[in-house]
């Protein structure tokens, strides 16, 4: 999946991570013109709760989904990353798989086992093993894309989906109308950013060769924060670390109290603002910068644009997405492989038999 901004500056970057990246806001129209509705799913009223399975790239989706729905869903959702399911898990149970290669061992098995308890299961996934299993039990299968080079530049191809199937079964309210807005908005943003310059160039030049610490208000602010912090992870190969208002201000604020002559030069505060978060929150946001300033390198902010919520976090994550790409190519790194994925993945492997 491309888009027509160039990201030549981008050197080097085997994988195509530059255009996949810059191809945000055209995966959320394609999304959203390519979704239908999932037959033989239960409504509102056969359901009890909704659980998200999904690890890494794929599980941000999930994350998302639970933010949406913690400000105004109709069920609760549990996003689930992890070899087990939720013990309340059963036939009253709407159950998403979503796996970008469709070969995630923990979502498998969680898949499995949601199968067994006869939960409604539904999966998000490119094909692999989950899209055999799902398919050979009968259940609904949502395809992804193909040409989207990793699981992390699919965000838009597995949320909108996600967000889409829980407004049909009336677990939440309507998110078509915010996700139109947010894929008008990461298309211009994403022009924008693909040039080279702007606001993720600036912030990387403010990083440099600090460690981000990433906040972000509880929900989707958060869910950016923490998006922020595992792009800079995959992307850049760097460390990076994230954390919710109003929770730091409860402890993580005190860290700061010792070792400043480290911390200052190794760590930068990154505040990603929706603005809109309680009043409160954005006074944490100001005093948890104000009261640790001399124990950091630095203090950037990064507000977002837009009207609705949805449109602000994935203005967020694109803004991050392309500060990632900036810290890599400043260090001569390319953003797409990660080659200590594929050896863990092997060792568990070789263990496992």
């Amino acid at each position: 999946m491309t888009s027509d901004a160039g990201t030549a500056w981008l050197r080097p970057d085997s994988d195509g991570m530059g255009s996949a990246t810059a191809a945000l806001g055209d995966q959320l129209a394609r999304a959203l013109a390519g979704a239908a509705r999932v037959p033989g799913l239960p409504d509102a009223t056969e359901l009890d709760a909704v659980v998200v399975l999904g690890m890494g790239g794929s599980g941000v989706a999930g994350e998302v989904l639970a933010a949406v729905a913690g400000e105004r869903g109709r069920r609760p959702v549990v996003a689930a990353g992890d070899y087990h399911l939720p013990s309340f898990t059963g036939p009253r149970t709407l159950v998403v798989a979503v796996s970008f290669s469709g070969n995630t061992e923990e979502t498998l098995s969680s898949a499995t086992t949601a199968l067994d308890r006869g939960a409604h299961v539904v999966g998000i996934t490119g094909g692999g093993l989950l899209g055999e299993m799902l398919g050979d039990a009968g259940k609904p299968v949502i395809r992804l894309p193909e040409g989207i080079p990793q699981p992390r530049a699919g965000i838009a191809a597995m949320v909108v989906p996600l967000l889409l199937l829980c407004e049909q079964v009336g677990a939440i309210g309507p998110v078509r109308a915010e996700l139109e807005e947010a894929a008008a908005l990461s298309r211009a943003r994403c022009r924008e950013l693909a040039s080279g310059g702007g606001t993720a160039a600036e912030v990387a030049r403010r990083i440099g060769r600090t460690i981000p610490l990433v906040h972000g208000a509880a929900g989707l602010g958060a869910v950016a924060a923490r998006r922020f912090k595992t792009q800079v992870n995959e992307n850049a190969k760097a460390p990076a670390f994230f954390s919710s208002e109003p929770e730091a201000c409860h402890n993580e604020i005190c860290g700061f109290g010792q070792n400043g002559d480290v911390t200052r030069q190794l760590v930068t505060l990154v505040v990603l603002r929706t603005g809109l978060e309680h009043p409160q929150i954005a006074r944490r946001f100001e005093l948890f910068g104000e009261l640790t300033s001399e124990a950091l390198a630095g203090v950037v902010t990064i507000d977002a644009r837009g009207e609705s919520g949805l449109a602000r976090f994935f203005d967020l994550v694109a803004v991050g997405d392309f500060v990632s790409l900036h810290l890599a190519t400043r260090e001569g790194i390319d953003p797409g492989p990660v080659p200590v994925l594929d050896e863990v993945k092997a060792r568990l492997g070789a263990v496992a038999g």
